[in-house]
């Protein structure tokens, strides 16, 4: 299949077309549209220095035929790259007429501003592209793109085959996943219904941008049939083949260092166990997900691949050079950013944070188990809310799992009961003056380390507590209260040798989402004696 590394203008136009689809989704607003704009704006910029690009890729081949002895030989070659220019240049000038209709239903061109008068229209749009039935003009756009992708794979390198350049929504990796009605959207649908101008202007520059990609891969493949009867080594590079490129201090580091080269005027065919590869300036490019297996016990395990580099002789005929190479995979560790394992706390917010040595900016972990709910962060960090008394914690990376994690589970500690007089602690055996307390105040403190370690769900108070003033045997009077009391009724009955008794009735802690529960304390109650 015809292909390689993606060169930086086509990575930005991809980059380009992610931001374009994530726009669609957003509900349109002037700032936007603006956006959208000098989206298209840049794409079609892109799409000119491409056609440029192309053009001078067939002056090139015309030049070679040309000038070289014996060129004539591929005039065919030629013949080929002006029939992909002719068929490219059919369906960019068909997009553009669509694009030009677009505008025309935006109003036109605003003479002072060059933008659209009317970009925010998206009735005509759906009128044009879509249809009252289905019969809009994105319909037969859709057929002449995956038409042209048929027709311009017959002169790309043998068994070339490019994806089709306009799908429905349920074909679309990505979409396809999403929900049920942006799955039922067919091609047209999906691009043109409920889309402003400027958007589905953009939507057509990023298709002339894929046209212009394809033909570009196709004249690339052309150019370099125009050497096969010269191999000449043209390019030289150094290579370096070590043995490891990770060593333990104190450990040997060897290399292989060498002279390579390559031939601008032929694109060699590589293949990785049967499978072809990309191939650029006469390297191909092998990249996998190493997956793991029965690791030994040292954490390593030994894969293997074959690489066939096909390659034209100068007589025409095509020979072939076969490797085997291996690999080693290690088995990647996950730590938790703590010095001991820690404990979990029942039905509260446990947020740790996990790493993976070996993986590094690799790891993007997922995280599963029993006994708990697993709320992922991003960055390695994940909250683990127990519902249970033992919980078990799987890491995993691109469905691989790294580790398991055993954690003991422990009750939320209950909080201590300090009583406060006038906004001060009340000493229990010292008292208070009759006269001078006139504010009480029951506060519910939480567990130092509890809270240290899990602050959003360490918020206690005492919801209810209850405030009498007894002499002797007697009760002489009482009430009930939450936060603050303010007992000045009391303090004015109050004498020498009385006493308040507070009696707590009812605790609440509020956890991590907001949700307030009653914590059981017991019976407690407070004297306070009056002096």
């Amino acid at each position: 299949m015809a292909g390689g590394k993606e060169s930086p203008r086509q990575k930005m136009i991809n980059m380009m077309y992610l931001v374009l689809t994530a726009m669609l989704a957003l509900q349109v607003s002037n700032a936007l549209l603006q956006k959208f704009q000098l989206l298209n704006n840049s794409l079609e910029k892109a799409n000119s220095s491409a056609n440029g690009a192309n053009e001078k890729a067939v002056n090139a081949i015309r030049k070679e035929i040309q000038e070289k002895p014996g060129g004539a030989q591929y005039n065919e070659v030629l013949q080929k790259a002006v029939k992909v220019r002719e068929l490219t240049n059919q369906i960019d000038n068909y997009i553009a007429s669509l694009k030009s209709e677009i505008v025309a239903a935006g109003g036109g061109f605003d003479a002072e501003t060059g933008g659209v008068k009317n970009p925010s229209e998206e009735e005509k749009v759906a009128v044009l592209m879509v249809g009252n039935a289905k019969n809009g003009k994105g319909y037969e756009l859709k057929n002449k793109l995956n038409a042209f992708v048929t027709e311009i794979q017959k002169y790309g390198a043998p068994n070339t085959k490019f994806p089709a350049l306009a799908i429905d929504a349920a074909e679309d990796p990505i979409l396809a996943k999403s929900d049920n009605i942006t799955r039922s959207k067919d091609f047209s649908e999906l691009y043109f219904a409920q889309t402003p101008v400027p958007a589905a202007l953009a939507v057509l520059s990023q298709k002339q941008s894929e046209v212009r990609r394809l033909e570009g891969e196709v004249l690339d493949y052309l150019a370099s049939l125009v050497g096969l009867k010269e191999i000449k080594f043209d390019e030289i590079f150094a290579v370096v083949i070590p043995d490891s490129r990770s060593v333990v201090a104190g450990q040997k580091y060897r290399a292989e260092v060498a002279i390579g080269a390559y031939s601008k005027s032929i694109t060699p065919r590589i293949s990785i166990n049967g499978s072809a590869v990309p191939v650029r300036d006469g390297k191909g490019l092998y990249e996998i997900t190493a997956t793991g297996g029965e690791f030994d016990k040292n954490g390593q395990l030994t894969r293997s691949y074959k690489a066939l580099v096909s390659y034209p002789a100068p007589d025409g005929s095509m020979k072939s050079v076969e490797k085997e190479e291996k690999y080693t995979v290690l088995k990647p560790s996950v730590q938790i950013e703590t010095a001991s394992m820690p404990a979990l706390y029942f039905k509260c917010a446990n947020r740790l944070v996990t790493y993976s040595p070996g993986l590094g900016s690799l790891y993007s972990p997922s995280f599963s188990g029993s006994g708990a709910e697993f709320v992922p962060g991003g960055s390695g960090k994940v909250t683990i809310v127990p519902n249970s008394a033992k919980v078990t914690m799987n890491v995993e990376n691109n469905g691989i799992t790294l580790q398991t994690f055993p954690f003991p589970v422990r009750r939320v500690p209950k909080p201590t009961i300090k009583m406060f007089g006038n906004g001060s602690p009340i000493d229990e055996r010292r008292g208070a003056a009759a006269s001078g307390l006139r504010v009480l105040s029951a506060r519910a403190i939480a567990d130092e380390s509890f809270k240290s370690t899990n602050p959003e769900d360490a918020n206690f108070r005492v919801a209810e507590f209850e405030v009498n003033l007894a002499r002797g045997s007697r009760k002489i009077g009482g009430n009930t209260y939450s936060g603050e009391a303010n007992i000045s009724g009391l303090a004015q009955q109050a004498q020498a040798g009385d006493r308040y008794v507070i009696v707590i009735k009812r605790v609440e802690r509020k956890n991590f989402k907001g949700e307030v529960e009653t914590v059981d304390v017991g019976d407690l109650f407070f004297t306070i004696p009056l002096n």
